[in-house]
């Protein structure tokens, strides 16, 4: 696929840099309008020269993310490129990580943590039917669409993801606390393009679900 990039001079021709969201391995992300529109953007800043070496993993992100438009999925809207800096910019959601509301949220009931896992699942399905694997699902890498209550899930940060093209991955990947039993460091494994299938569950063990659990007595079980 042909990764067409629009050249600028000064991203801020383009976009008025609002404030800083966070950072990454590599990159900053800002909220940003885009000039001559009300429409705001997560931009993601990358200084080509943190890029060094490690190209191929931008513009295999890029090549993913142009593949993909899916409700539960953050989408790539445009990629800018300058003389100093690769910016991609993304979808806004304003929700937050789902790590974070687990965090204050304290636990989940069976029916919100399904509604949760559906929507996930669902996104999933719709990437490995592209031949997609994402390589790094962890509740970071989840984010809300909206602050509220009901707001739906979006898978983001596909910095790990791979095109499958043949019929077999086993690659070291993802992130270690969320590893497979004795598989250290890795994440994830995949067989035939489709990745693990006990991995939404390790998505899912940080989930404190409550009750109905088991009862103080026998009759009641």
């Amino acid at each position: 696929m042909l990764l067409l990039k629009k050249h600028t001079e000064d991203i801020s021709s383009v976009y008025e840099i609002r404030e800083r969201l966070g950072s990454g391995a590599f990159s900053e992300v800002v909220l940003a309008q885009e000039r001559g529109s009300a429409h705001l953007v997560a931009l993601k800043c990358i200084p080509k020269k943190a890029l060094r070496g490690k190209e191929a993993l931008v513009e295999n992100e890029i090549a993913v993310l142009r593949r993909i438009s899916h409700p539960n999925i953050v989408a790539l809207e445009d990629v800018h490129e300058s003389p100093s800096h690769l910016y991609l910019a993304m979808e806004l959601v304003t929700g937050g990580e789902l790590f974070d509301r687990i965090m204050e949220r304290g636990s989940y009931t069976e029916k919100d943590a399904s509604h949760l896992v559906g929507q996930v699942l669902g996104a999933v399905s719709y990437l490995h039917s592209l031949g997609i694997v994402h390589r790094d699902l962890k509740p970071e890498n989840l984010l809300y669409a909206t602050p509220f209550e009901d707001s739906k899930i979006m898978v983001s940060d596909f910095g790990l993801s791979k095109i499958q093209a043949g019929n077999m991955l086993g690659t070291a990947c993802g992130t270690p606390g969320y590893v497979g039993e004795g598989r250290h460091p890795e994440a994830c494994w995949e067989w035939g393009g489709l990745g693990d299938p006990r991995q939404p569950g390790r998505l899912l063990c940080p989930l404190p679900l409550c009750g109905p659990f088991l009862g103080l007595s026998r009759p009641s079980q």
